[in-house]
């Protein structure tokens, strides 16, 4: 008489491909390190502008000066010493991460929501669309970045809202060349086809048919946008183009500090620290996430 062994069941027979790629992703030590750093990082600038909104500070006033207390190393009462006008570093960078996140976040939002629209009608339509649009990308493309951005703060002036709209109305023409790439290819899918001979409309074929089968490489690049627009933005307020003092960010408090780099490290090491361990968690972040879809096992 035979017998009917059961098969031990898998949870992972039961898995969705996202569900089983966010497994993989947080099966990362890695991955798990870099995403507790930038929730440090956005809860504690979360935290302090919530504070400064109410009138408190935490754990002083970032822009309060007393000479007599200037160039403290770091101790029990200024975790990470204070600077040539004895204002709290710590309370400083406290500060500074708020508006960093702040112009990562936004200038990426300006710069994918630029990128999406023009890779889009390029990579649908093609023909002479097409050309004209990716002629334009690549003739941005011959300019370097930074300097680009550096040139349009410097005529526009140095302000939290000029940066954060240059960086993203510069920085989107990767993010437009990857769209394009990805609607070309799937514009020639059965299912786009079949939705043409139903006489769908163009736009509701791009927003139910397209779009959401190239919205991973797209977040994905979206998101590596984002340490690039932090170390932009340390980058101009080092040249004294960003955010103006006495509004701290992480790349003034370098600047201000580059006099004093023998007598007060802790000016220099701390927010640069700071900007390194932002970019790299992101940098790292999306790698893990990369590898956790491309693993087929």
């Amino acid at each position: 008489m035979s017998t009917i062994t059961a098969k031990p069941f898998r949870a992972s027979e039961t898995e969705t491909p996202g569900t089983r790629i966010w497994r993989r992703f947080w099966a990362q030590p890695i991955a798990l390190i870099s995403v507790i750093v930038i929730l440090f990082f956005a809860i504690t600038a979360g935290g302090t502008a919530i504070l400064s909104a109410t009138g408190h500070h935490w754990p002083c006033d970032p822009n309060t000066t007393n000479l007599e207390q200037k160039l403290l190393p770091p101790s029990p009462q200024h975790w990470l010493g204070t600077d040539n006008l004895g204002r709290d570093v710590l309370s400083r960078m406290l500060h500074g991460a708020g508006i960093s996140l702040t112009v990562g976040f936004i200038a990426v939002a300006v710069s994918l929501g630029i990128g999406l629209v023009i890779g889009a009608i390029a990579g649908y339509f093609g023909g002479l669309t097409d050309q004209i649009l990716m002629r334009s990308v690549d003739a941005l493309l011959c300019f370097p970045t930074f300097f680009l951005i550096l040139t349009a703060v410097a005529i526009l002036g140095p302000s939290l809202i000029n940066i954060v709209v240059v960086i993203g109305l510069v920085s989107w023409t990767g993010t437009a060349r990857l769209v394009r790439g990805e609607f070309l290819t799937l514009r020639e899918t059965e299912y786009v086809k079949g939705a043409r001979v139903l006489g769908q409309r163009h736009w509701e074929i791009i927003t139910r048919h397209i779009l959401p089968n190239a919205a991973a490489p797209i977040l994905v690049t979206a998101v590596l946008g984002i340490p690039d627009a932090i170390l932009t933005e340390a980058g101009l307020s080092f040249l004294g183009f960003g955010v103006q003092p006495p509004q701290a960010t992480w790349g003034n408090i370098i600047a201000e500090g580059k006099s004093y780099l023998l007598d007060a490290w802790w000016l220099n090491l701390f927010p640069g620290l700071a900007i390194l361990l932002a970019a790299l968690s992101f940098y790292l972040a999306i790698n893990a996430l990369q590898e956790a879809a491309e693993n087929r096992s």
